[in-house]
């Protein structure tokens, strides 16, 4: 079960944090109006069609955002690290969740109340231009892994997944193995294809010599390769 009550200052002290902006008297109004609640590996942090109580900012741990398709099958659209937003968009539009959070290790979250978050966009002129310029980078994202989504192969589209989970959470300490351990279903959820289809296609980079796996840990042997496949679509 999520714990309320946790205690996390990571996602307002850390120096990749847009609060850093803020002045000691506004970080110390956002700490008196704000939640942290701890969530397991696998529960659920928000449901589509779930109306936004604040802002969310992931101060420990990783989660995925995703959609769920026909038949059930999911879509994996962002996936999060500290001290990333997630569900930003429904609260500015004032509207509901189109997708759903799930945690997939344990993580924490603060909630900083809307009213509160509005106050501070106001009133802090370089806190908002950090904020508009977070959600037109995901925007780019987000078209991007569109057109990869809809027009790159199979190959290509794994390819550019395994890349972009090395760019979002980086490396163990070997300097190659992807320092997130997602199961067969996720990764293919990732790069919209079946789970079968990614079994297949990792095992043939193994095969290739372009990555090892063990288990649900994926070592990348040859970066450059791993590289060309996604451009080659």
């Amino acid at each position: 079960m999520n714990k309320k009550g946790v205690h996390s200052t990571n996602w307002i002290e850390s120096k990749n944090s847009v609060f850093s902006k803020l002045s000691a008297k506004e970080k110390e109004t956002l700490s008196q109006h704000h939640t942290c609640t701890f969530y397991k590996k696998g529960e659920i942090i928000f449901k589509e069609g779930d109306k936004p109580t604040g802002l969310i900012c992931l101060s420990e741990g990783k989660v995925k955002i995703f959609k769920e398709g026909v038949g059930g099958r999911e879509q994996i659209v962002r996936m999060a690290k500290p001290v990333g937003f997630i569900g930003y968009r429904a609260l500015f539009a004032e509207e509901n969740y189109i997708a759903s959070s799930v945690a997939i290790e344990d993580s924490i979250v603060a909630t900083i109340e809307k009213e509160c978050l509005i106050n501070l966009l106001k009133g802090n002129n370089d806190f908002a231009l950090e904020i508009i310029k977070k959600l037109a980078t995901e925007l780019g994202f987000s078209n991007s892994r569109t057109v990869t989504l809809t027009q790159k192969h199979i190959r290509g589209r794994l390819a550019e997944s395994l890349l972009f989970l090395k760019d979002t959470y980086g490396f163990e300490e070997d300097g190659k193995t992807i320092k997130v351990y997602l199961s067969r279903e996720d990764i293919a959820n990732l790069s919209n294809m079946t789970t079968s289809n990614a079994i297949r296609t990792l095992s043939t980079f193994a095969s290739e010599k372009v990555i090892s796996i063990d288990g649900r840990k994926i070592k990348i042997n040859d970066l450059s390769q791993l590289e060309r496949i996604s451009e080659l679509g």
